[in-house]
């Protein structure tokens, strides 16, 4: 993700009135099957009818009272995607109406995306798992204290796991209005270039001796697929994860081309700002060249497609990427933390732990960039799933707690 952890967050004041009445426009018509529409009209009424409280709210409402001017929701059901539908608008200033085809920054759901593409690179031979990180990389090295890796080679595992020991918990963006520094030059940190906003990513602590969330860490790896493949990071994952998934709305360009600009939602960011420069007069959106990390645009269909492949990949009924051996690592925690090679394992969004028993059964990641929230939740074993985008900071509660909880509500009894 960028530099935006996700805490709770309680509602905050509203958007100017404009903002407000977007969130109470129409919905795009859903996409998908008729037979869901009962389930869809139940996410959208309150929860718990009377009751206080989120619960109590209308969709409509929630997005309003957190400040959300666009949303987009996609559920898949028996390994298929069942309805995707959005709401409100991708860009209030624009006029721009949200639709299932708008594009959303996914933040650290990128992140997945990209351990795919290792380890496609792995299953193909390019590299190892559990080869030298240094010996992968060719236009970048990573420098540590000797004491810490005098037992404890960094690799690949390590650093897909965030076991690492690397450092950069995670990432701004940058205005797209300015100069973007290459990825040495945001690895090598802000003592080397003025471009850069982030300290370097070195080994701070013994690998493999505990968790801790490393956007730096990932970005190696960015660096060491274009190195291994000799091509660019971003072609690679389309051309080995995207484009054989079926992902055509998604892309991991930063910045955004302006062909593509024209559909995709403005991101608003509410911290610390008065209301009449609410919605981000600085910029669209915030870019990262830390594509690993937080540089997805993406939609929840597309989302779907790969929380799909991935599930079909783990019963051994698909093989458009990895082979079945090579998904369990995806979602195989390494007896650190709670992340496996590309997911956490273990429960419903961030804020909200799977029921008592239910834990193993569920991988997925949170996502928050500049002024974007994204939520993907997947069972190991079932074809269910949800994914959710939104394009404001505050957002929070909808996303990571609400929504979630309300969508897992319409699963049938017994499913569990």
């Amino acid at each position: 993700m960028g530099e935006h952890r996700i805490p709770t967050l309680a509602a905050v004041a509203l958007f100017a009135c404009a903002l407000v009445a977007t969130a109470l426009a129409p919905a795009h018509p859903a996409v998908g099957r008729a037979q869901y529409a009962g389930d869809i009209a139940r996410i959208e009424a309150p929860r718990e009818p009377g009751s206080d409280g989120l619960a109590g709210m209308t969709l409509a409402e929630l997005m309003q009272e957190l400040d959300t001017p666009a949303l987009s929701i996609a559920v898949v059901r028996d390994f298929e995607i069942a309805w995707a539908k959005a709401y409100g608008q991708a860009d209030v200033e624009a006029g721009l109406r949200a639709t299932s085809e708008t594009l959303f920054q996914a933040a650290s759901i990128s992140k997945p995306v990209s351990a795919m593409a290792v380890l496609k690179a792995v299953q193909d031979g390019l590299f190892g798992l559990d080869d030298d990180i240094n010996s992968i990389l060719t236009s970048w090295k990573l420098t540590a204290e000797q004491e810490y890796l005098d037992e404890t080679t960094v690799t690949p595992r390590l650093l897909m796991s965030m076991t690492a020991g690397t450092t950069v918990y995670g990432f701004p963006g940058y205005l797209p209005t300015g100069m973007v520094p290459t990825v040495p030059q945001v690895l090598a940190g802000s003592s080397g270039s003025a471009l850069v906003n982030t300290l370097p990513v070195i080994v701070d602590w013994a690998p493999n001796t505990r968790y801790e969330h490393s956007g730096g860490g990932v970005t190696i790896l960015q660096l060491a697929i274009a190195d291994a493949a000799g091509t660019p990071f971003a072609q690679f994952v389309k051309d080995h994860v995207l484009d054989p998934i079926g992902m055509g709305m998604s892309c991991f360009c930063q910045p955004l081309p302006a062909s593509l600009d024209v559909n995709a939602a403005r991101g608003y960011e509410w911290q610390d700002r008065p209301d009449e420069h609410r919605g981000s007069a600085e910029a669209k959106w915030h870019v990262y060249p830390e594509l690993y990390a937080a540089g997805l645009w993406t939609t929840p269909t597309d989302l779907a497609k790969f929380l799909i492949e991935v599930q079909l990949s783990l019963q051994g009924r698909s093989n458009e990427v990895l082979t079945r051996e090579t998904t369990r690592k995806m979602v195989t925690q390494g007896g650190i933390g709670h992340y496996a090679l590309g997911f956490t394992v273990g429960s419903l969004s961030p804020h909200v732990p799977a029921p008592a028993g239910e834990a193993p059964q569920y991988f997925g990641h949170a996502g928050g960039n500049w002024g974007f929230r994204s939520n993907l939740v997947a069972h190991l074993e079932e074809g269910y799933g949800f994914v959710i985008m939104a394009n404001a900071d505050s957002s929070n509660p909808l996303v990571f707690s609400e929504l979630p909880t309300r969508i897992r509500g319409l699963r049938p009894s017994g499913s569990d």
